[in-house]
């Protein structure tokens, strides 16, 4: 290919990106400071430069140009040429091949190489991908399940598919493999309603841990926000990802992604470059100032732990995440996202605002509107923990419901109050009036800690795998062996256990807010007590499908939770008659009860030695005559001994039946009867009842 053959015209500075058409493609590139531009195209096959060819054009802060005769799948990337300036935050190198922020593909996963990277860039880095208009997707109608009934399930789109055996190997690790009708009916019966995945924008693994031989599974460093990830792509990654987002939409499920516009895999001074960098250093990051405001260009905020931090306050920046989320929602079909250190979205740009420019923009936009926006509420950065603090159209990843449920059924005493807090929405957190019942994520695992299995079966972390002398991961972790560390034969250990993952399991979905499930907790998958397995592509991260007796007795239990949740109103979203968010209201009447019988009192929540109690749900009486009131109770009891609960009175016709009790290991293992008064609540237990009339 010669470039001077090329006929090469002004193009148009909007949309950015690479936009095909019937003639040709217009290329459109922010790059504000730089003296030219250059586009690279690139051979299929063996990715060697066929042309070079300068920008005509520059609008505003924008390079662009149209190239006559370019088609569907042309490989392409920047060089940048200008002042490559450290102190002035200019990084213009034209021996540094450039992503293009807005390409929609890569032609392959981008990995770290240092000799690729010394001296000209261009084998090292991926290149973007000419695509015309897709038409891959069925444009299935979205599920759009009601915050009030989701169930979420987080899952890593290898770590899932990857040892399942009815997966064809080609499809393994893949949006195919995810997709499997296998994968999704065991994902549909567990009874979940949002699939929430594992960053799925391409990334490229930290410069350290490839040194090491390891890589970052995970995905959380990210170098594009606009293309699929090439390692979950057997072919075509656009159609691929649609395909899965439809088959999961035809099984009524949504699709959550996790997302990471908090910092980039460029890192900090010393980090490569490989995209923003070489484009608008300078706005595309945050940087630290003096005590007189001026901006240190060598020195970038790193309120991400990863080296830099990306300036969403910058008008550039702001809408190139909006133009991504929009593109991931319009033209790829999700339903929402978690994004990953949330505050560092809401710093404006060094402090954070619950009305910053990202939440304002956020809320205006009509494709947004109705979308799930999950928040990690904090970042490392000073002032960055703010949980509470998002806008009302959020909900928010609840850490200290994590931390008390674990406390609360670790043995832990003194959290008896704040457990029953935490069970009931966190209103000290989200009050009412101004935050929806349903505000709190809650959730007892999530991919960076440990799993439910490892949760009650380490004392300790385990993360010799890492390679980093086992000081990485979070060192307080809230969890118990029961008396030994690690895999045991122990039958009263395992049998424990067993029982605590009951307690923990039904504790998160009788709890007010939105249930998180880590996937594979379900299975008992276990992460040989890593609990910063990050960068473990191996049986540490993948689902184990070969279930023992027990393991299968857990996973029906798991089953059968979720479903009490969803057919049940009370115990998916309580509307109180004071809470003025919403003008409905469902509940009669909740009352505290000690074990003797008698109510709780104030004295009775101070308490340090209270571990044991019953709350009862009353509900309105309905105004139709098929339904019935719902009328719950439930019984706790954390302590290591058994206690006698004297169950609230009820008329001579009902009695309370036994929906769940977790000292049982298998469900058929319940007792049938009903009871009336008085009931020994095993040690370490729940106990659900509700509400039967004896003559039906």
């Amino acid at each position: 290919m010669d470039a001077k053959a090329l006929n090469v015209l002004p193009g148009a500075a909007h949309p950015l990106g690479a936009t095909l058409t019937a003639n040709g493609c217009n290329f459109a590139v922010h790059c504000p400071n730089a003296t030219e531009v250059q586009l690279c195209l690139f051979a299929k096959d063996t990715e060697e430069q066929l042309a070079v060819i300068p920008l005509p054009a520059k609008t505003g802060k924008v390079w662009h140009g149209f190239i006559e005769g370019i088609t569907e799948g042309q490989l392409y990337g920047y060089r940048t040429c200008g002042e490559n300036n450290a102190q002035l935050g200019l990084q213009f190198n034209p021996e540094k091949l450039l992503i293009d922020p807005y390409a929609k593909a890569l032609n392959r996963p981008l990995v770290w190489n240092a000799q690729q990277y010394d001296g000209d860039s261009q084998f090292m880095i991926a290149k973007g991908l000419v695509l015309k208009t897709s038409e891959c997707r069925g444009r299935i109608t979205k599920p759009r399940v009601p915050m009030s009934q989701t169930v979420l399930y987080e899952a890593h789109v290898k770590g899932i598919s990857q040892l399942h055996p009815d997966v064809p190997d080609a499809h393994r690790g893949k949006f195919l493999g995810l997709s499997h009708p296998s994968i999704i009916k065991h994902i549909k019966s567990l009874g979940v309603t949002s699939v929430q995945l594992m960053p799925v924008m391409a990334f490229m693994p930290e410069r350290y841990i490839t040194e090491k031989g390891l890589t970052n599974y995970w995905g959380y460093n990210p170098i594009n926000y606009f293309s699929p990830d090439p390692r979950y792509v057997v072919a075509d990654g656009v159609c691929e990802f649609k395909s899965m987002v439809d088959s999961l939409h035809e099984a009524g499920l949504e699709v959550i992604l996790d997302v990471v516009f908090n910092h980039t895999a460029e890192g900090g001074l010393d980090g490569p470059t490989l995209a923003f960098k070489g484009l608008d250093n300078a706005s595309f990051y945050l940087f630290e100032r003096n005590e007189y405001g001026t901006v240190d260009y060598r020195k970038y905020v790193n309120n991400s732990g990863c080296g830099n931090s990306v300036n969403t306050a910058y008008p550039y920046v702001l809408k190139l995440v909006m133009d991504s989320l929009r593109y991931w929602v319009q033209e790829m079909g999700v339903d929402g996202f978690r994004f990953d250190l949330a505050a560092s979205l809401g710093r404006d740009p060094y402090e954070f605002s619950s009305v910053s420019g990202f939440f304002r923009a956020i809320r205006q936009d009509p494709v947004l509107l109705n979308i799930k926006l999950i928040a990690e509420p904090w970042d490392i950065g000073n002032g960055g923990y703010r949980l509470g603090q998002f806008p009302s159209n959020w909900v928010e990843c609840n850490d200290k419901y994590r931390d008390t449920v674990r406390a609360f059924w670790r043995g832990d005493k003194g959290h008896t109050s704040d457990f029953a807090t935490r069970l009931l929405g966190s209103r000290d957190i989200f009050p009412k009036e101004n935050r929806a019942i349903h505000t709190s994520v809650n959730m007892v695992t999530y991919h960076d800690g440990f799993t439910l299995q490892d949760l009650v079966s380490y004392n300790e972390r385990h993360n010799e795998a890492n390679l980093e002398q086992n000081r990485d991961g979070h060192g307080h972790n809230i969890s118990s062996n029961h008396g030994f560390e690690g895999v045991t034969g122990d039958t009263q250990i395992k049998a424990l256990r067993d029982r605590q993952k009951r307690n923990l399991f039904a504790t998160l979905m009788m709890s007010q807010g939105i249930p998180h499930v880590l996937g594979g907790d379900e299975l008992s998958r276990t992460q040989q007590g890593n609990n910063n397995a990050y960068c473990q592509d191996n049986e540490i991260n993948w689902f184990d499908w070969e279930l023992s007796e027990n393991e299968q007795d857990f996973l029906d239990f798991c089953r059968h939770m979720i479903k009490l949740r969803r057919d049940s109103e009370l115990l998916s979203q309580l509307n109180l008659e004071d809470d003025s968010y919403s003008l409905q209201h469902n509940v009669d009447k909740i009352n505290w009860y000690r074990p003797d019988g008698e109510r709780k009192l104030v004295d009775d929540w101070h308490d340090h030695n209270n571990q044991a109690f019953a709350v009862e749900f009353v509900g309105l009486e309905p105004a139709d005559t098929v339904n019935k009131t719902e009328h719950w109770l439930l019984v706790f009891n954390a302590t290591d001994h058994d206690v006698r609960f004297n169950l609230p009175l009820l008329s001579q016709a009902h009695g309370w039946k036994i929906m769940v009790d977790t000292r049982y290991p298998k469900l058929a293992l319940q007792p049938q009867v009903a009871v009336k008064q008085v009931y020994m609540q095993a040690f370490k237990s729940i106990c659900l009842f509700k509400v039967i009339n004896d003559q039906t």
